[in-house]
């Protein structure tokens, strides 16, 4: 019996990492998708929709556990840039994935089970978290505030809405799949 719930845990803890871990690869592949825009340092990438994907799908802890397993791999240098990225005008949006993915992904928890304009609104209050600490550590490159938003925040509205309604059809449609493709549910 002790050994059947030790192999149980083991088996537990064992799909917890695999989730995990195939969230950071997907915010790492979102952001290979890098697109600079004039006017802005900050560029366009889908490692947002990767962030909110991994809240929404994972739950606040595990989703946030991707987004800092992602963070760790750029500490590290996968992207050629190393800890300077956390230097960086864009390093608020960077660090704001945390809050991101743990906000969607709590907030999702508490109204998973209503209809798609709620889980919208999930993502909504993850994508406001990211452009909160982005814009805010842009206004120290700036030295102003209504500079970090033009810059930071209005160009990508639009897009990050579309990445939005995407990651709340996905997590909707395809939860489930997710769940049974892990063997185990979530937090």
């Amino acid at each position: 019996m002790i050994q059947t719930t030790l192999n149980r845990w083991s088996q537990v803890r064992h799909k917890r990492i695999l989730r995990i871990a195939f969230f950071t690869v997907v915010i790492l592949i979102g952001a290979q998708v890098r697109i600079l825009l004039p006017g802005t340092p900050v560029p366009f990438t889908l490692q947002t929709l990767g962030v909110l994907l991994a809240g929404m799908a994972l739950g606040p802890m595990e989703g946030t556990a991707s987004v800092i397993g992602y963070l760790g791999l750029v500490a590290a240098g996968i992207d050629g840039r190393g800890v300077a990225a956390f230097a960086s005008p864009t390093a608020g949006f960077l660090l704001g994935f945390i809050p991101g993915a743990f906000i969607a992904g709590l907030a999702w928890r508490t109204a998973e089970r209503v209809r798609f304009p709620l889980s919208v609104a999930c993502g909504l209050l993850g994508v406001a978290a990211v452009f909160a600490l982005g814009m805010a550590w842009l206004a120290n490159y700036t030295h102003s505030w209504e500079a970090a938003f033009m810059a930071g925040v209005v160009p990508f509205i639009f897009v990050d809405f579309g990445k939005v309604l995407l990651a709340a059809s996905l997590v909707r449609l395809g939860r489930e799949s997710w769940l049974r493709w892990f063997a185990l549910g979530g937090e």
